[in-house]
């Protein structure tokens, strides 16, 4: 029979944050990101293809740029957590009993007894010092290990997903005012986002609505400022 504590995480939210951020993000900001771009042109163009044209390299551009920067951001956070773990097995090495004493400080800093500090630091050095230090002296454990692969799939699976929403609006809506059809669809798509992104982590759903409209609204507001001020005509 399994044990109840078996998946004790089961229930709890934490082990989604790595690809729920990634996917919050990257969609957030294809639903942004395209909508902004869709908006300024639109603001400045009074014929649907060049707007087509900008939205979809938009979110080509988006959706690459967006799995490389995480990609490649979430590696450089790889790249620090291996090398403190190297680090960690030279000191353990060189300094077996000072490693042991900084690991007992930390059980005792947690609100153990000296004594008891000591003695559970004891037994997780005899039973695997290096695992223990990665734990607890550097924060590191597979819920909070960085996991590029992982984050750029998900964030450029996710901003693909969010840029198709503004761009199937600049294909089916009328050019005249394009740019209220776009903010309007971009705020349901992004209250619909921040309410399913605040389900999945477990939060406060209006909170995070009332998040993601207010910044989603000043974001598309300024792009459509842009095209006004520079009033452009690209037909």
């Amino acid at each position: 029979m399994k044990d109840s504590t078996d998946d004790y995480l089961g229930n709890h939210y934490i082990h989604r944050s790595n690809w729920l951020r990634a996917a919050v993000l990257g969609a957030n900001d294809g639903i942004l990101s395209t909508a902004s771009i869709a908006i300024g042109v639109a603001a400045a163009s009074d014929v649907q293809e060049p707007i087509i044209l900008a939205t979809l390299a938009g979110l080509v551009a988006g959706a690459l740029s967006m799995a490389a920067g995480e990609y490649v951001s979430v590696s450089s956070q790889t790249d620090v957590e291996k090398a403190d773990i190297e680090r960690e097995k030279v000191e353990l090495k060189e300094m077996p009993e000072l490693e042991l004493n900084m690991l007992a400080k930390i059980y005792e800093e947690r609100g153990l007894k000296k004594e008891t500090a000591m003695l559970v630091a004891k037994e997780f050095t005899e039973n695997d010092a290096l695992a223990a230090h990665i734990r607890d002296e550097l924060g590191i454990n597979e819920i909070s290990q960085a996991k590029p692969i992982q984050a750029a799939f998900a964030s450029g699976l996710a901003f693909t997903f969010g840029g198709v929403l503004p761009l199937l609006v600049v294909i089916f809506f009328p050019v005249k005012s394009l740019e209220y059809f776009l903010y309007g669809f971009a705020i349901i798509f992004l209250s619909l986002l921040g309410a399913l992104a605040a389900k999945t982590g477990g939060s406060s759903i209006t909170k995070a609505v009332i998040r993601i409209t207010f910044w989603g609204t000043v974001a598309m507001g300024l792009t459509a400022l842009v095209g006004y001020l520079f009033g452009v005509n690209l037909a």
